[in-house]
């Protein structure tokens, strides 16, 4: 990845963390997981509106580093208007993304998930990037149970 690709995809983190898309609660949420990162303490609350197999609306709440809030933040935003099955099909392929198992040619395939092609060369923080997006995967799976990333 050259510098100039790489420093415009920190520029797009840093803007979703300081200003992070459909941070709230969603007060009409059908659907509802909480995720933690014990070893570094993020912690988020995924709220969904899920109708006729559509994510009607999707955003989140808590507290994290700069990595895990803007993959939430980019996450809801794509999420929003997709059905199960285009939802998991994008947790998949985030996760390919993160742990270096997708080819770089595919990389441009991803749209704005692609800045976090670099997540791979940083062990420690592929737990905070993919926090949000195992905990959405619990809320539309409706397994209620707390997800960590340990």
């Amino acid at each position: 990845m050259s510098t100039e690709l790489r420093e415009l995809y920190q520029q797009v983190i840093l803007d979703h963390n300081k200003s992070p898309r459909n941070f709230k609660k969603l007060e009409d949420a059908n659907l509802f997981a909480e995720g933690f990162n014990p070893l570094c303490g993020d912690h988020f609350d995924i709220y969904v509106k899920l109708e006729d197999n559509i994510i009607k609306d999707v955003s989140f709440m808590g507290q994290g580093c700069a990595i895990s809030k803007s993959s939430a933040s980019i996450m809801t935003s794509i999420v929003k208007g997709k059905t199960l099955e285009e939802a998991e099909t994008l947790f998949q392929k985030f996760h390919e993304l993160v742990t270096g198992q997708i080819k770089a040619a595919d990389v441009e395939e991803m749209g704005k998930l692609a800045v976090f092609e670099g997540v791979q060369d940083f062990p420690a923080r592929v737990k905070c990037a993919s926090l949000a997006w195992h905990t959405l995967h619990s809320a539309l799976k409706e397994e209620n149970a707390k997800v960590t990333t340990e």
